[in-house]
């Protein structure tokens, strides 16, 4: 077929061939590089390391000290992790901080994986880090208390009463780009075993339902307690809360607790 074109017919076709094939093989190596750049490999769960506490959005991580403390009393290192500025800043940002802090945890604790317990926007930085920022090859467990997930209509409230808000309440508004994005495939990125915990008397996550998370075990306050009235600020501290630690980051399968003191 080339013989009957023109040597100059000739040189154009079989230069654009060429190009077609460069851009062909530029794809497959990107395609091969990214996923070994996503690969995750999940942790041993029955070896516990570090325990990574996540604030919230304009958290200072004060509220985290009572819970840090309950797990240091029962043999666990605990680490709050620091706010980023004011604590309301792009939480992606804050999901490549609580990286940088897990690997200085894992450093100094000679650790291989940590568990990550993120606290109202904290859970929605925890499962971006997983996600998107190698998380899933680093944590074996993510409990999450109260996160709004899937966004709270506050911030939206807040978003337009101010004519605009921080970039992290921009990013909880319910159906938000980050938020789309984050739930367009598995709720629960692969890599750690998940747990949430929320409360039906939440007036800061609304709805109450936008912290569960499809393919987690998902444990409700009232459902151990059912008259508490625990509200949003109460969750670093409740008892079910305390009492769901030993379960959610234990080496055996996360379970509900039982028997809670309420």
């Amino acid at each position: 077929m080339l013989d009957a074109l023109s040597p100059q017919r000739r040189r154009v076709v079989l230069g654009t061939a060429g190009l077609v094939l460069l851009l062909v093989l530029l794809l497959v190596v990107s395609g091969v590089v990214r996923a070994r750049r996503d690969a995750v490999h999940p942790v041993a769960q029955d070896q516990l390391g570090p325990v990574l506490l996540v604030p919230g959005y304009g958290g200072t991580g004060d509220s985290l000290q009572p819970l840090a403390a309950a797990l240091r009393a029962a043999g666990r290192t605990a680490v709050v992790v620091p706010e980023v500025g004011d604590g309301t800043g792009d939480l992606a940002e804050q999901a490549t901080h609580l990286g940088e802090v897990a690997a200085a945890a894992q450093r100094d604790a000679g650790a291989s994986s940590v568990d990550v317990v993120g606290y109202s926007a904290g859970g929605v930085v925890a499962r971006l880090w997983v996600r998107d920022d190698g998380g899933g090859s680093v944590a074996r467990r993510v409990l999450t208390l109260g996160a709004p997930q899937h966004g709270t209509t506050q911030a939206a409230l807040g978003s337009q009463l101010a004519g605009g808000c921080p970039p992290a309440c921009e990013q909880l508004v319910p159906d938000s780009d980050l938020l789309r994005r984050l739930n367009s495939r598995d709720e629960t990125p692969a890599g750690p075993q998940w747990v949430t915990l929320r409360s039906r008397s939440d007036t800061v996550v609304t709805p109450v339902d936008s912290a569960a998370l499809d393919g987690a075990l998902n444990v409700v306050v009232q459902d151990a307690c059912p008259a508490s009235t625990a509200g949003h600020p109460d969750l670093p501290t409740n008892p079910v809360t305390l009492a769901l630690l030993t379960s959610a980051l234990g080496p055996g399968t996360p379970a509900a607790p039982t028997a809670v003191r309420c």
